[in-house]
């Protein structure tokens, strides 16, 4: 994997529910997670996905994901999930955008997992692809990004 551009890092709080019987965060939920991440990082576009359903009739769904689980969090870590592209012109295509996320333990930065999510943007009524809005494209090549890895 080359340099990791973030676009957007949320910190997250491991609480009871987010746990399995061995106290540790249970492996689906890095999943929701790296969603909530995705979605604070449209927030920070100025993109609420409800209202790009509403006016645009479309949205993003989990089309692939692959990840990597390398150490466990735990009840009441607090964990930074950041969203990363590593290259726009590579990895967002016309209707689809590749990221490339990790969740990092705060007090030790400890990367815990890490993996890429590809979304695709479709109609919402018939659930078929659509192209990502210019708007949209143009926002996100020109907004600074966080950092580099």
């Amino acid at each position: 994997m080359g340099t990791v551009i973030i676009l957007h890092t949320s910190r997250v709080r491991v609480y009871y529910e987010d746990t399995d019987a061995g106290g540790i965060v249970y492996y689906a939920n890095y999943l929701r997670f790296f969603e909530r991440a995705r979605t604070e990082w449209l927030r920070a576009l100025g993109v609420e996905q409800g209202r790009l359903r509403a006016t645009d009739g479309i949205g993003f769904v989990v089309r692939d994901c692959a990840m990597q689980y390398l150490h466990p969090a735990r009840l009441d870590d607090e964990i930074d999930v950041t969203v990363g592209i590593e290259a726009i012109d590579r990895d967002v295509r016309r209707a689809s955008m590749r990221f490339v996320q990790r969740a990092t333990r705060v007090f030790d930065a400890t990367t815990l997992v890490s993996g890429t999510v590809r979304v695709a943007c479709v109609l919402h009524a018939s659930g078929r692809p659509a192209p990502i809005p210019d708007w949209l494209l143009d926002r996100m090549r020109t907004l600074p990004a966080g950092s580099t890895t």
